[in-house]
């Protein structure tokens, strides 16, 4: 497994791989990578011949009060990690490196980008599909996995790559879960031990909803409030619960199959997203 931090450098190797025929797999991450990376890596290399990971953590999708500086970092046990699953190269890339002195362009995908997580952190998606389509560029991958957890995210980037006319196929891998329920993430490592223990409401908040939808209640509204009720028992702080349309990420009021519930939640200082569709 190769580690490489120069761009020139992996255009070289992917594009000598290109031409000996092979297809290339990407994982975009920003590290302390967990089993939900791990099972998008594999999806990548069921899919391709030669799959490589970025972990860059990205300064442009954080905000002044967030968390960058303190954001988990640990290059090595990412290396065994993925090295272990049969990764070809890790893109490891310095600040510098994708933000040269004077950089001045960014790339924004309007409507979707200024709801429920976009409305919370202003900015945070044109960061995101910034750096998306500058990794695409230097990549140049036949695939590229995200995961749904993310849903907004993946919403976003499956937008950009069809409006950019660009030749990527983006799949999705399901939300990896800790036993108890709780999405793996990387910020989890944040919470404190009660918070941790209470922040397993979520999940259990999304199930009782799509329970409660298959058994035939279709109110959005009356879902939310108990949802809510759910959550803040839990000393959870709500900063969003929403029901929208899978596609556009509209607002629906009347809920029906195929519909998808979003959450994003304070324990704490720290902010947990999920989602589930109904």
């Amino acid at each position: 497994m190769m580690i490489i931090k120069r761009i020139k450098q992996v255009k070289k190797i992917i594009g000598l791989k290109r031409r000996q025929g092979k297809t290339i797999g990407f994982v975009p991450t920003m590290g302390s990578l967990h089993e939900g990376h791990v099972s998008l890596v594999r999806i990548a290399k069921k899919k391709s011949d030669f799959v490589v990971v970025s972990i860059f953590v990205n300064p442009t999708q954080f905000g002044p009060s967030e968390d960058f500086k303190r954001y988990p970092r640990d290059l090595k046990r990412d290396c065994r990690l993925l090295k272990k699953e049969g990764v070809d190269v890790v893109f490891f890339p310095p600040v510098k490196e994708i933000y040269p002195s004077g950089y001045k362009t960014y790339v924004e995908v309007t409507s979707l980008s200024n709801v429920l997580c976009g409305a919370s952190r202003p900015g945070h998606f044109r960061g995101v599909t910034t750096v998306v389509l500058k990794l695409f560029n230097i990549i140049k991958p036949d695939i590229a996995v995200f995961g749904i957890k993310d849903f907004q995210q993946c919403a976003i980037l499956k937008k950009m790559a069809k409006d950019l006319d660009l030749d990527i196929k983006i799949l999705t891998g399901p939300t990896v879960r800790e036993k108890d329920g709780l999405a793996m993430s990387s910020r989890n490592i944040y919470l404190s031990k009660t918070h941790r223990q209470n922040a397993a409401v979520l999940s259990q908040a999304l199930r009782w909803a799509k329970k409660a939808v298959q058994a035939g209640v279709h109110d959005a509204d009356g879902i939310i409030k108990k949802m809510t009720a759910m959550i803040q028992k839990k000393q959870g702080k709500i900063d969003y619960i929403e029901t929208v349309d899978q596609d556009s990420l509209a607002r629906v009021k009347k809920l029906q199959s195929n519909v998808l519930i979003v959450l994003a939640v304070y324990f704490g200082k720290t902010r947990l997203i999920d989602n589930i569709v109904v």
